[in-house]
């Protein structure tokens, strides 16, 4: 068990694992690879329609329990909650939960996280962009504690009532395909949408988001019976691919024509340069 590896990627809600790394994931774990999922909320505050809610007592339990089948299909480890309440986007009531993510100190968030960090002991950890993706405050949130968790779970000086000190040795972002975004963009455009007003709420600027780049450090190629089982895990979210915006659709459809590869950017070690170097996320490590 000492020398297995182990991969952890921490997001926010129930469905970010599938619509985000999934195939990575999926990947590194048909690979023998102990793969875990650290989730800081049950999703509380997405919608579903009524048929979805039927047994079960919240949105809550209905999106945990899609969590758990899809952590079946990409054959996850586990999945450890932090039991942070899903925030919302900027503005929304549930931002003044007072267990709101978006509103939590970054200290706790850290300390939880690291925890998580130093009881699975991966070498490997993944979180989403500076920007969560698509701005979203929660993947913003989890993004800033991850990665202050990621250079302080070593330390024992800091949260030592929280297990035994240890240090990962890479850190990545997993970063949505650009070429896939702008072709979104362009799309809208000449549907004549708005690409800065999108989404349910009109709250989301595809367009900003699409214009900033980040440096790509790793391509994950995404084998065949990866992309099967994250497509399978996809469909185990079916409130929320059931309830899609049309622009989410789109922007799905458009990933899968493209590629299967996934990219990422390597915050720890920093690159010495711009560009794709890697092929493995576990390349170089010990």
């Amino acid at each position: 068990m000492a020398a297995q590896r182990v991969l952890m990627f921490v997001g926010a809600h129930p469905d970010d694992e599938s619509f985000g790394p999934g195939g990575t994931l999926a990947t590194y774990a048909s690979a023998g690879v102990k793969v875990v999922y650290t989730c800081a909320t049950r999703g509380e505050a997405g919608t579903a329609d009524a048929q979805h809610l039927r047994g079960f007592a919240t949105l809550g339990d209905l999106r945990w329990a899609e969590l758990m089948c899809a952590a079946e299909k990409l054959r996850l480890a586990a999945v450890i909650p932090l039991g942070y309440r899903d925030s919302g986007m900027p503005g929304a009531p549930d931002n003044q939960h007072p267990r709101a993510l978006a509103a939590a100190p970054l200290e706790d968030v850290t300390r939880d996280v690291v925890a998580a960090i130093r009881d699975v002991q991966p070498q490997v950890v993944i979180t989403f962009d500076p920007i969560g993706g698509y701005g979203h405050p929660d993947h913003i949130a989890v993004y800033q504690a991850t990665t202050r968790a990621f250079h302080t779970a070593g330390d024992p000086r800091c949260f030592p009532e929280f297990g035994v000190p240890f240090t990962p040795q890479k850190l990545y972002s997993w970063v949505p395909r650009r070429g896939s975004l702008r072709l979104t963009v362009r799309v809208l455009r000449l549907l004549r949408r708005d690409p800065a007003r999108v989404g349910r709420n009109r709250d989301v600027d595809l367009a900003g988001i699409a214009a900033v780049d980040f440096p790509i450090h790793a391509r994950i190629h995404v084998p065949r019976d990866a992309v099967s089982r994250k497509h399978a895990a996809l469909a185990c979210h079916r409130s929320q691919v059931a309830g899609a915006s049309p622009l989410r659709r789109l922007v799905r459809l458009v990933s899968r024509c493209l590629t299967t590869d996934e990219l990422f950017m390597r915050a720890h070690p920093r690159p010495s340069g711009r560009g794709v170097t890697e092929v493995d996320l576990f390349e170089g490590v010990r």
